[in-house]
């Protein structure tokens, strides 16, 4: 008897450690060290989606390759097991997608691409979005594509010499 009290003191005491060093894991230091991450991903993505708006695929290449680098830095919390794995799975596409940006150098199949990286992206935008921005879904109501971006101002990134107001707001995080 005496034995099983002391493991469950030592038990006890390992539960009551484990628990201070996680709350002391979560700093104002790491806490700003994350949303600096998710500033860096927002960025990366709005600089992306403005190299289309003006047609340039060598931007589009350069902002393809920081938003997959600011990607690759950041790491999932407080999620459960099935929502980690499904917001890791949507990353993984996402910089899957930016490296297929990165493989050409025709606007328009970089646009094709940018359509489908955009849709996963916003599944994922409020886990990427700092907590002081706000981020609109947009779309093209013409061909029913989606951007995000951080106005609400329309800007088209899919025909922007066309129809570069056309488009409208239908979500914001």
């Amino acid at each position: 008897m005496k034995n099983l009290l002391v493991i469950a003191f030592i038990f006890c005491s390992f539960l009551a450690q484990a628990q201070l060093t996680s709350e002391e894991e979560v700093t104002p230091e790491l806490v700003a060290k994350r949303e600096a991450e998710k500033k860096e991903i927002t960025k990366s993505y709005l600089a992306l989606k403005n190299s289309f708006l003006t047609s340039d695929s060598l931007a589009v290449v350069k902002n393809a390759e920081a938003l997959k680098s600011a990607l690759k830095n950041f790491k999932f919390k407080k999620l459960n097991l099935e929502n980690m794995n499904a917001a890791t799975t949507s990353r993984k596409e996402i910089i899957e997608l930016a490296t297929a940006l990165t493989a050409t150098k025709n606007i328009n199949k970089q646009r094709k691409i940018f359509e489908t990286l955009s849709v996963k992206y916003w599944d994922q935008a409020s886990k990427f979005k700092p907590a002081d921005e706000i981020l609109y879904l947009q779309i093209c109501p013409m061909t029913g594509a989606v951007w995000t971006s951080d106005s609400k101002e329309i800007k088209n990134p899919y025909y922007p010499k066309n129809m570069l107001t056309c488009g409208e707001v239908k979500a914001s995080l």
